[in-house]
């Protein structure tokens, strides 16, 4: 009896010591989370024209279409903030850089690539900086979505979520020091879709149409590739200001028309 006692204890014992031998080999895959940590300093950021063209469309995730926008220094928001950690570590954010957790880096839905965003925890009054990277969080009522070393800065961990104020302080990776020069990040000129086609004659006739009828705006054809054929996409142009293009949205003219930098 005591014979079969070992053997049956032994090799429960055995087990546990492969057990955790393999737990280990997985969990040092990830880097460990840490409390004391250094960012990276010179990060090198994608700010190229064309992820800003690309990142400033609209966009729909879970059936809700979200319409990046233009924002000024001084700009501030209130809101929940989560944030993200190892699931993502290593993967590519909306801009076309890999998340770091420990980047002192965040997701927001609409904000522009690379804006410098001055995070406060309304519950304990801690504040960092952090820089757009990424979209998200796709949960109502969150703003931002910070990585884990933010999210540590500010003492966020622990109950993943807090009440949060953002205020835009820089662009493109640069934080604006001289707060008497107020400055904005905005596209170039601002294009109204408003109809897509897969022949180019048909994309020419409407936009011919319509040249006469909003003699105010300009009609453009640009092409480009969608599955590996060409598709004609039909703009306005003429639009000063963002306000007036969603302004002509508005109207409901077009059905399903959106904003595009040019």
């Amino acid at each position: 009896m005591l014979y079969h006692r070992l053997i049956r204890y032994g090799f429960a014992f055995l087990l546990a010591i492969v057990f955790i031998g393999c737990s280990s080999r997985q969990y040092n895959n990830y880097p460990r989370y840490k409390t004391n940590f250094s960012p990276p300093k010179n990060v090198r950021i994608n700010n190229s024209n064309s992820m800003h063209k690309a990142t400033m469309r609209p966009y729909t995730v879970g059936g809700k279409t979200y319409y990046p926008t233009t924002v000024r220094i001084g700009d501030t928001v209130s809101g929940i903030a989560s944030w993200y950690g190892r699931d993502f570590h290593g993967k590519r954010t909306s801009n076309g850089e890999y998340y770091n957790m420990y980047d002192m880096t965040a997701a927001n839905k609409t904000l522009p690539m690379n804006t410098m965003v001055k995070v406060t925890n309304l519950n304990n009054s801690k504040s960092a900086i952090v820089r757009i990277n990424d979209r998200g969080p796709f949960v109502k009522t969150r703003i931002i979505d910070l990585s884990y070393a933010a999210a540590s800065r500010l003492g966020v961990l622990s109950h993943g979520t807090a009440p949060v104020r953002l205020e835009v302080i820089g662009f493109n990776g640069v934080i604006n020091r001289d707060k008497t020069k107020v400055k904005s990040v905005s596209m170039s000129n601002y294009l109204v879709q408003i109809g897509a086609f897969r022949r180019q004659s048909g994309a020419n006739r409407y936009a011919s149409r319509y040249s006469k009828v909003l003699s105010r705006y300009k009609s453009v054809v640009k092409r480009y590739m969608l599955d590996n054929y060409p598709i004609y996409r039909v703009y306005l142009s003429g639009f000063k200001s963002e306000n007036e293009a969603r302004d002509f949205i508005a109207k409901g003219m077009f059905r399903g028309s959106f904003i595009v930098g040019n």
